[in-house]
């Protein structure tokens, strides 16, 4: 399925330009192509920008880097419970909260790398197993409907998203 042929009726309307980012992708293909080009840029990081913060207050890189990969777990999560046809409603969760308890500031690139791919990996392997029936599942997590397909390119633009803030905020590319 591409990328336009999602409604938005499948998700909350605060995820529309994390979507709109990808262009016309397919589900897989996106993720496939987002875990390349996001490992790219991890190899285009020096170890000694890891506690690189662009302003006062704001995440340094490795939080940063860590808040997609906790992210991608927590909506891979959302998409297995909505797949396997689970009604329950999921809570949202507070990144605000993750990210201080998350070490990331004891973690060195290698080991960001490492488990980004992992993580990564178990996305694609989820979302490669499902049919188009389970694709379609609806659920509630933080009050909002979502579908598992919407929830996979949720997860490609989310990470596309923070890519860019890396680039153009962190690392001062174009």
């Amino acid at each position: 399925m591409l990328r336009s042929e999602l409604p938005t009726s499948e998700y909350n309307n605060f995820y529309h330009t994390y979507i709109l980012a990808l262009g016309d992708v397919e589900l897989l293909s996106g993720l496939k192509m987002g875990k390349e080009d996001f490992l790219s840029l991890l190899n285009q990081i020096p170890e000694n920008k890891l506690g690189f913060a662009y302003a006062e207050g704001k995440w340094t890189l490795a939080e940063a880097i860590v808040h997609v990969i906790d992210t991608e777990r927590v909506f891979q999560y959302r998409a297995l419970r909505f797949a396997r046809n689970d009604k329950t409603d999921l809570p949202g969760f507070d990144q605000d909260l993750y990210v201080p308890n998350s070490n990331a500031s004891t973690r060195n690139l290698e080991s960001l790398q490492n488990e980004y791919k992992v993580v990564r990996e178990s996305t694609l392997s989820l979302f490669d197993s499902l049919d188009d029936e389970a694709l379609l599942r609806i659920g509630i997590a933080s009050g909002s409907r979502m579908s598992v397909r919407a929830l996979g390119f949720i997860i490609s633009g989310h990470q596309a998203h923070h890519a860019r803030i890396i680039k153009e905020r962190y690392l001062k590319m174009e």
